[in-house]
């Protein structure tokens, strides 16, 4: 039976790499997926390559308070009730040491990473108490259970997803409310693209190699390994998991204390 049939789901993010592995995932576990991404233009390359009902997307500036209210009452109106939120946008920043990283850029991750997030969180919350039922997952990093120089803002807003999981996961456990992170480690996306290509401009390729050689399992991750084990955590076959950091690493970080 498909885990998450006739559950409707939304996930920020959505428009390309693991959040749009997660929509594949989900569409085939049976939901109803809304996407949510700032990228207009990509929403909709997404939604005229599916060909079924199942999909629909909302194009939103997630650092804007009021877009929050907005996706969820449009939601809400089209479909009842939320049963999943996959919290999902991120940006990577920059790499550079602390005296360097330019303020505006700190303030920009944070803004996307951890208080877009909470955000999110505020706005579905309160849909979900009233039907006593939900789960929610909040995207992390490897980063959000270790770090990495040069990447102060990014690992910085990871941890503090952490935190914010734990905080809502016991608030809202009184009212069959899951909430987990998800801790995905390398993973073949847009974003790990980039960083490819700003490390080694000259050769993305060879910095692949290099980190997937870091890889206990040798290989980075596709999008839609993510999204397997987001639809498990997110389903009711995980019905007593909350509070809880679910890797997704390939095992990076089996070799830390």
């Amino acid at each position: 039976m498909k885990r998450l049939l006739n559950k409707v789901a939304l996930i920020t993010g959505g428009a390309s790499g693991i959040g749009l592995g997660a929509a594949k995932v989900f569409l085939q576990e049976g939901a109803q997926v809304v996407l949510i991404d700032r990228d207009a233009d990509q929403l909709n390359a997404v939604l005229k390559a599916h060909t079924g009902k199942e999909l629909s997307i909302i194009c939103a500036d997630l650092k804007d308070d009021t877009e929050h209210e907005r996706y969820v009452q449009h939601i809400l109106a089209t479909y009842g009730r939320i049963d999943i939120a996959v919290f999902n946008a991120g940006i990577e920043g920059i790499n550079a040491p602390i005296e360097e990283y330019p303020v505006d850029m700190f303030d920009q991750v944070l803004a996307i990473n951890m208080r877009a997030m909470w955000l999110g969180l505020r706005a579905v919350i309160p849909t979900m108490k009233q039907h006593k039922r939900g789960s929610i997952l909040l995207t992390s990093s490897i980063q959000g259970l270790s770090a990495l120089g040069g990447t102060t803002a990014y690992t910085t807003s990871k941890h503090a997803v952490v935190g914010m999981m734990k905080g809502a996961s016991l608030e809202l456990a009184p009212f069959n409310i899951r909430v987990n992170t998800i801790h995905p480690g390398f993973v073949s996306t847009p974003m790990m693209d980039r960083i490819h290509g700003t490390v080694m401009p000259h050769d993305p390729a060879a910095f692949e190699k290099v980190l997937s050689a870091t890889v206990p399992m040798k290989r980075y991750a596709t999008p839609e390994e993510v999204g397997k084990l987001m639809a498990f955590v997110a389903s009711d076959d995980a019905s007593y998991s909350t509070g809880s950091c679910f890797l997704v690493d390939g095992g990076v970080l089996a070799a830390l204390p």
